[in-house]
């Protein structure tokens, strides 16, 4: 019989992902972390979204962190490198 350790992330009682190392849960959990403030941030602006929306966003925005720091800095947006966007 084989021992194996999960570290799942869980929010508000819901299961999100499962992890088989500590450090990648972490990140995903920190990155859950970022995403939860930037939809309160944008909701808390005069951008008109719903919960939902605002919740997408917020993950689209934390789960892209690299290309939207690297869009602050001032260096061009190539949508080909984004991650979760098809090709057209």
């Amino acid at each position: 019989m084989a021992v194996i350790i999960k570290y799942i992330v869980e929010r508000k009682g819901v299961e999100k992902m499962t992890f088989t190392s500590k450090k990648e849960a972490d990140a995903y959990d920190k990155m859950l972390d970022s995403a939860d403030q930037l939809a309160a941030f944008l909701g808390a602006s005069s951008v008109t979204l719903d919960d939902e929306q605002l919740e997408e966003l917020g993950l689209y925005l934390a789960s892209n962190k690299e290309v939207v720091l690297n869009l602050f800095k001032g260096n061009d947006f190539l949508p080909e490198n984004t991650p979760g966007k098809s090709k057209k």
